[in-house]
C-alpha cells in the first residue's frame, strides 16, 4: 500500500477533478442533508481564492487512486501566523493512513511558511446522532487538536414560516428603530455603501464569540470587499443583502447577507449579520434578518431550507434566529492545533 501526495494548482484540471470527486463522495456520507457538493464552487476555490489568501491544495493517492484532499488557507494580510485546513478522505479509503499522511505533509509545509497554529472545522457527531464521534472528531483526537469553539447549526424550513408572527416581530422592531432606513440589494454592494460594509465585515471577528480560537480581526477595506465579491461570483453564490442606514449620520450601521449556491436552488445559507456596537439596542439585527428573509424568498421561490451557524455561546443571535423559526440540527467543533 503506497500513499503519494502531490500539490496541484489552478491549471491542473485532472487533479482538480479528482479532488472534487473525493470531496463529493465525502460530503454525501458526512453531510447528507447538505446541497450536492458544488463543482463550480470547488473549482473556483482553487482558481479564484479569496483576496489575502494563498491556498495550497494537496491530493493524496492510495496505490494510484485519488483518496484524499487537503486545502490549506494561508492568510497574507492578517493572521499571518495562522492557517486553516479542510481535510477530506474518500469514504472508500478511510482508516488506511491517508488522513494522517496528508496531515503530516501539511505540518511540514506550515512550519516552512512560519505558521504557528492551524484550525479546522467538522461536525462533532455522526449525522443523526448526539453521541457517536464523527470522523473529524476522531481524527482531531489522534493528532492532538483541541476544540477551541463550538458552533451550532440551525435550519429554517420555509414551509413552516409564520408570516403573521414575522409581521408582529417586524412591527415591534420598528418601534425601537426610529431614525433608521432599510436598504436592499443583490450581488455587488453599491459604491456608496462599500466603505461601510467593509467596516462592518471587518468587525465580525472582533464582535462574535471566538472561544479559544487565536484569530485576530481581519482588516477589510473597499478593495478587499470587491475582491471577495469577485471570488464569490466565480463560485456562483447568489447574494441577497439588507443594510440599515442611520439617517442622521448617513452611515450603514447594520448588515446581513443570505446566499444561494450554484448546485441547489432549494438551499440557502444565512451568512453574516452584524450591527455596529454604537447602534445596538434598536432591534436592527432582527429587523434586517426579517427584511432580508423576505427579500431572498421574493427572488428565490425555490428555496425550501436555510442553514445558519452560530457560536453556541452567542445567546443574542441564537435568540433572534429561534424567533424566526430556526431549529437546532447539529453541533460543529472548531479545532485548533499549535505547531
Amino acid at each position: 500500500m503506497t500513499i503519494t501526495i502531490t500539490t496541484f494548482g489552478p491549471a491542473d484540471e485532472s487533479a482538480i477533478e479528482q479532488a472534487y470527486q473525493v470531496g463529493a463522495a465525502s460530503e454525501a456520507v458526512d453531510l447528507p442533508d447538505f446541497p450536492p457538493f458544488c463543482r463550480q464552487r470547488f473549482t473556483a476555490m482553487v482558481r479564484h481564492p479569496m483576496p489575502g489568501n494563498a491556498p495550497v491544495n494537496l491530493l493524496a493517492r492510495l496505490d494510484g487512486e485519488p483518496a484524499g484532499h487537503l486545502v490549506l488557507d494561508l492568510p497574507q494580510l492578517d493572521n499571518t501566523e495562522n492557517a486553516s485546513a479542510d481535510l477530506v478522505v474518500h469514504p472508500a479509503y478511510r482508516r488506511r493512513g491517508v488522513g494522517r499522511a496528508l496531515h503530516e505533509h501539511a505540518l511540514g509545509l506550515l512550519r516552512e511558511r512560519g505558521r504557528k497554529r492551524v484550525t479546522a472545522m467538522s461536525p462533532t457527531y455522526l449525522p443523526g446522532t448526539t453521541d457517536q464521534p464523527s470522523p473529524g472528531t476522531a481524527f482531531a483526537a489522534t493528532v492532538g487538536a483541541g476544540c477551541a469553539l463550538v458552533d451550532v447549526r440551525r435550519r429554517l424550513t420555509v414551509a413552516d414560516l409564520d408570516q403573521a408572527g414575522l409581521d408582529s416581530l417586524l412591527a415591534g422592531a420598528w418601534t425601537k428603530a426610529s431614525g433608521y432606513q432599510v436598504l436592499h440589494w443583490r450581488g455587488h454592494t453599491p459604491d456608496e455603501l462599500a466603505a461601510d460594509v467593509a467596516y462592518l465585515d471587518g468587525r465580525l471577528l472582533a464582535d462574535a464569540p471566538m472561544g479559544d480560537l487565536a484569530w485576530e480581526p481581519e482588516q477589510v477595506d473597499a478593495e478587499r470587499l470587491r475582491g471577495t465579491e469577485l471570488a464569490l461570483d466565480a463560485r456562483g453564490r447568489r447574494r441577497y443583502h439588507v443594510g440599515v442606514r442611520h439617517e442622521a449620520s448617513g452611515r450603514l450601521v447594520a448588515w446581513t447577507l443570505l446566499d444561494v449556491g450554484a448546485s441547489a436552488d432549494w438551499h440557502a445559507f444565512q451568512q453574516i449579520t452584524i450591527v455596529d456596537p454604537e447602534h445596538r439596542g434598536h432591534r436592527l439585527g432582527l429587523l434586517a434578518k426579517i427584511e432580508n428573509l423576505r427579500h431572498l424568498l421574493a427572488h428565490e421561490p425555490g428555496v425550501r431550507v436555510i442553514d445558519t451557524f452560530n457560536a453556541d455561546s452567542n445567546d443574542h443571535m441564537i435568540a433572534i434566529n429561534e424567533q424566526l423559526g430556526f431549529r437546532l440540527v447539529d453541533r460543529w467543533s472548531n479545532w485548533q492545533l499549535t505547531l
